[in-house]
């Protein structure tokens, strides 16, 4: 895909690109593929997948109590548990705002854990990255933030995403569904949103604007960016996902040139 060149003008020292079609094959790539890069906020989509096979082996349900008085799995999966961006502060009730949270994602890893006696790291392992062949990605730290990988192994997660192997598709669709209607938030380097449109885990387009993803985006489009300068989104309507790594972290030059560039590859694969 031509319009994957446009990553050589970005201004990172590296970058990495990849299309992948909703059968699962991959309609083009550029740069390095084995390259480990820092997924920051990346790593809640994995986090989050981790999460649903949980409640599918019936470690966990998404309606039990977790997190802040009245919050569920549910709740934090979807960051309405009301909990703080950074700590352990409750500023709302649950259900009632969108607040970004990645003491959220941390408080559900914590009760994962506890609830399958097995630490965070090694069941997202065993659960998602060993079933997919992930071999090069690790999480060391923070379910929110603190995991590692690359573009093969993304390019692996975007085609589980479209046609699921690990999940049934109709967990995936839920996932993939706005979850709390209507509720406003900030989202982060894109300031406040209305209505801030999340699934469980998963950020969707909806008619947020501004956008990491393009203006051409379809409404339906899900996925998340991260601080470390990365992105993955599904376009079900496009019939593609797309995965892109730098490291240079995000900031002004990544709003510039994420946009035109996801236009640009829509705009080819609509041919």
């Amino acid at each position: 895909m031509e319009s994957l060149r446009m990553i050589e003008t970005w201004p990172a020292p590296t970058a990495a690109a990849a299309v992948v079609r909703a059968d699962g094959t991959l309609a083009g790539t550029h740069g390095p593929a084995r390259q480990r890069f820092a997924l920051a906020s990346v790593t809640k989509l994995l986090s989050a997948y981790a999460a649903l096979v949980a409640v599918e082996e019936g470690a966990v349900e998404l309606e039990e109590p977790a997190g802040p008085e009245g919050s569920t799995v549910r709740h934090l999966l979807a960051h309405t548990s009301g909990l703080a961006f950074d700590e352990q502060r409750v500023m709302a009730e649950p259900g009632t705002r969108r607040i970004y949270s990645n003491t959220g994602f941390e408080t559900l890893a914590d009760h994962l854990a506890k609830a399958t006696e097995i630490p965070f790291p090694q069941y997202l392992d065993e659960a998602v990255l060993q079933p997919l062949g992930m071999a090069a990605t690790e999480l060391s730290g923070s379910a929110a933030k603190d995991a590692v990988s690359t573009l093969e192994d993304l390019v692996r997660f975007a085609a589980e995403l479209q046609a699921p192997t690990l999940l049934d598709r109709t967990t995936v669709q839920e996932a993939t569904s706005v979850v709390h209607p209507g509720l406003n938030g900030v989202l982060p380097g894109y300031g406040r949103q209305k209505p801030n449109d999340w699934g469980l885990g998963f950020e969707i387009r909806g008619t947020k604007s501004p956008h990491w993803t393009g203006d051409t985006s379809s409404p339906r489009t899900f996925g998340h960016f991260g601080q470390s300068g990365t992105f993955l989104w599904v376009d079900r309507e496009a019939g593609a996902a797309c995965v892109a790594l730098t490291d240079r972290d995000f900031g002004p030059w990544a709003a510039e040139v994420w946009t035109p560039f996801t236009d640009a590859v829509l705009a080819e694969l609509r041919g």
